[in-house]
């Protein structure tokens, strides 16, 4: 069996021209031995005809089996010339022959140099297109918290309007104001209560 890859061949027929022969062989040895076996069958239906015959169906096994030695040692010899002759003539790509598909490298010619550029800057790409890709998936969650952020916004601002709308019903005539003067009476009543705190403290360390 030959030992060359044949890489342009099996690119073109889809399998190795030596797997295409080993199944060539396997294919002529499986016929050879079911076809040693029916001799074998009807030798020894005439024997079981012949009256008187001394021919056991052992010594007719152990001369099938010889005889098929026989023929395996030539068929392997005859095998290994087809093979040869196979594999140089019918499955084998000239070396002026180019396919189709390979006709690209033929009109474009690149270097060992070039074609190692090209990977770096294809990988380089690559890289590009990972940074780009993690930086649009942060883009993406932040514009998901922009938008719960917004949903919040908007339900506090319903929410002041209907304030707004329920002081009006109660004759309150602006929420604004209403709501700055609230803020500064709360401020007061925070200072009022702090300057009691300060004043507690004092008259219980007075105390």
């Amino acid at each position: 069996m030959s030992v060359d890859p044949m890489l342009y061949e099996t690119q073109f027929f889809g399998f190795t021209p030596q797997t295409c022969m080993l199944r060539i062989y396997i294919a002529f040895q499986d016929y050879l031995f079911e076809t040693m076996l029916v001799v074998e069958s009807v030798m020894l239906k005439k024997l079981d005809s012949i009256p008187g015959c001394k021919i056991s169906p052992s010594q007719i096994r152990e001369c099938t089996e010889k005889f098929l030695l026989f023929m395996k040692q030539h068929f392997d010899k005859l095998f290994a010339k087809m093979e040869e002759i196979l594999l140089q003539l019918v499955l084998n790509i000239p070396k002026n022959v180019l396919l189709p598909e390979d006709r690209v490298q033929k009109q474009y010619p690149c270097s060992k140099e070039e074609f190692q550029a090209l990977q770096d800057e294809l990988q380089q790409l690559q890289q590009q297109y990972r940074a780009e890709a993690a930086t649009e998936q942060a883009l993406r969650a932040e514009l998901e918290e922009q938008k719960i952020v917004t949903a919040e916004l908007e339900k506090t601002l319903k929410c002041f309007d209907e304030l707004e709308n329920i002081c009006r019903q109660h004759g309150v005539g602006n929420f604004k104001e209403s709501f700055a003067f609230l803020t500064q009476c709360s401020k007061k009543l925070q200072d009022v209560l702090k300057d009691v705190e300060e004043k507690s403290k004092k008259i219980k360390q007075h105390d």
